[in-house]
């Protein structure tokens, strides 16, 4: 018997069961990507642009919810975060010396479309920004990955629409991709209608978690992913007809799902429990874009909750036939977020406990303690998963192109450690995992690093980093310092996977060699912080300072005392 950690939202409670011993672990796999693989790395508009009343940007529901005391961890909010808006040409310069094949950024709406609207006003200079970051990528060799919406919906469209409640979004969103396409489009050939619709209908209008902060529970999630579904296939249709003739780019949409493991292999209900895990995760937006409908046993649970809470229709809403016949096949590509793994178990929840989206599913997540969790609450690392995750997609939605929009893994500490193991680790297995996929023939054209830098983790604040670069907020400059794991995927990006053992673990070793030997920690001395920041610096530390600064408080207080 082992011990696993049930996961109920964001509580979590430890259980005893007995799982027989599976083949979670497999061997390292040695051997390189095809020619051509896409190395990346990624950001979004919100979490790294700041200037966020700047050149006649239009204020967000980010920028609204960030403001509300309490929302976000410490009160933080984006308005400066890593001044992307002004240091992009810095930033590009760190992708150039990574050697990275491609960028993925998200445009933010309201920074062109201040009231969200095309026929009100169009921002001239936010036009410019992205036009200009784009020429900059382009003349680096660098492709730009491009996605339409990362969360930062206009908040004149939340007051006055009821943001993604309401479905005339359908056509407001049409007309802001419309305007990208015809602005951008003849130099992005990678389009991303939304990134992580499951986020945006979950933890924005089911737990009010994220912007807008809603809480209508059993209804919002499921209404607001209708609108979604419905605007991304609008999107891919006006693009398909208006532009791909003479632009020949792609159009596809970015899900983030974690892999559901059956507790026990053995046990149907576990199986199917696992199954549905999947199918509310990932299913509720690919199966529909892939095949027409929303996934059966989805139907069948949210139908049957409905009815024994009285209510005349499920309250999963319905696809006429003209629209299902619409939205399937609107996917040139298949973005896939991926992070981590569950296990999974029959649960069953009482429709008198009252509706909600979690509860509708009947099953309980559960981790085990033994995975590294080095940051984020939610967060283990399982590479595992990531094989079987990519096998599913190739299996259920007949092998599409897949890029891997976002995988990475954060650190949750004070002083953070410029040598970031974990992170190299992380990278190693992960990408291993991602390159036997490939070799079980699941359609994998590139990958992308979350994140390049540290920056603004939505109800998290600053408190999490994903960054490849450390950025030190504290400074009005917010100056990066590479973390070891930017050297260590830089030897992943230039050998295409993993040669040969001895050459692998040489890596870390010369990526450690990057941070200062004596500590291995970073500074954020701010007697440096307006100078620029250079690759492969040897930097001081900030727990030095940490530790400085308690040593004399600690002797204030002695000599208080005496």
């Amino acid at each position: 018997c082992d011990v696993f950690w049930i996961i109920d939202v964001k509580s979590v409670i430890k259980l005893g069961v007995c799982r027989p011993p599976g083949n979670e672990k497999s061997s390292f796999y040695y051997g390189t990507f095809p020619t051509g693989f896409s190395w990346g790395a990624g950001s979004s508009a919100y979490q790294t642009e700041g200037a966020w009343n700047i050149d006649g940007k239009g204020m967000s529901i980010w920028d609204a919810f960030a403001r509300k005391k309490g929302k976000i961890f410490s009160n933080d909010t984006g308005d400066s975060s890593c001044e992307g808006y002004y240091k992009y040409k810095d930033d590009i310069s760190l992708m150039k010396d990574m050697k990275l094949n491609h960028y993925r950024f998200s445009i933010s709406w309201p920074r062109i479309l201040p009231s969200g609207l095309k026929n009100e006003h169009i921002n001239e200079k936010g036009i410019k920004y992205y036009d200009d970051l784009i020429n900059m990528l382009l003349e680096n060799k660098i492709t730009p990955i491009v996605t339409l919406y990362h969360w930062d919906l206009p908040q004149l469209l939340q007051e006055k629409y009821g943001g993604w409640q309401n479905g005339s979004m359908v056509n407001h969103f049409n007309d802001f991709a419309n305007l990208c396409f015809e602005r951008f489009g003849n130099r992005v050939k990678y389009w991303i209608t939304f990134n992580n619709p499951w986020s945006i209908a979950v933890e924005g209008y089911e737990t009010g978690e994220h912007a807008p902060g809603l809480k209508l529970k059993g209804t919002g999630a499921y209404k607001a992913a209708h609108h979604i579904i419905k605007a991304h296939a609008k999107v891919w249709h006006t693009y398909d007809m208006q532009w791909r003739s003479k632009q020949k780019g792609l159009v596809g949409i970015s899900l983030t799902a974690d892999w559901g493991e059956p507790v026990d292999i053995t046990n149907q209900r576990d199986i199917e429990a696992a199954e549905r895990y999947i199918q509310f995760y990932m299913g509720w937006f690919a199966t529909p874009i892939f095949n027409g409908d929303y996934p059966q046993v989805m139907k069948d649970y949210v139908g049957t909750k409905s009815g024994q809470q009285g209510l005349g229709a499920s309250r999963l809403p319905v696809f006429s036939p003209q629209e299902k016949s619409y939205i399937k096949g609107t996917c040139d590509f298949l973005g896939l977020g991926h992070f981590t793994t569950r296990y999974v178990t029959m649960k069953n929840y009482p429709s008198g406990l009252g509706d909600s989206y979690f509860s509708d599913r009947d099953l309980a997540e559960l981790v085990d303690p033994q995975w590294p969790d080095p940051g984020s609450e939610w967060l283990y690392s399982v590479p595992w998963g990531f094989r079987r995750l990519l096998n599913f997609v190739k299996t259920q939605y007949g092998n599409p192109m897949i890029y891997v929009t976002e995988n990475g893994v954060s650190e949750k500490m004070q002083c953070t450690d410029l040598c970031d193991d974990w992170r190299m680790k992380y990278f190693k297995d992960y990408i291993n995992e991602m390159l036997k996929a490939l070799k079980d023939g699941v359609n994998v054209k590139g990958y992308t690093a979350w994140s390049l830098l540290d920056n603004f983790e939505w109800d998290e604040g600053f408190s999490e980093r994903f960054g490849l670069y450390y950025v030190d907020f504290r400074s009005k400059n917010k100056p990066r310092y590479p973390k070891a794991s930017v050297q260590f995927y830089k030897r992943i990006i230039s050998s295409n996977g993993f040669p040969n053992q001895r050459e692998v673990e040489s890596w870390k070793r010369k990526a450690v060699e990057t941070c200062s030997s004596s500590n291995q920690l970073l500074a954020a001395d701010p007697l440096i912080g307006h100078m620029e920041m250079v690759t492969e610096i040897v930097v001081p530390t900030v727990c030095t300072l940490c530790i400085l600064l308690s040593a004399v408080f600690l002797m204030f207080l002695l000599r208080g005392r005496l």
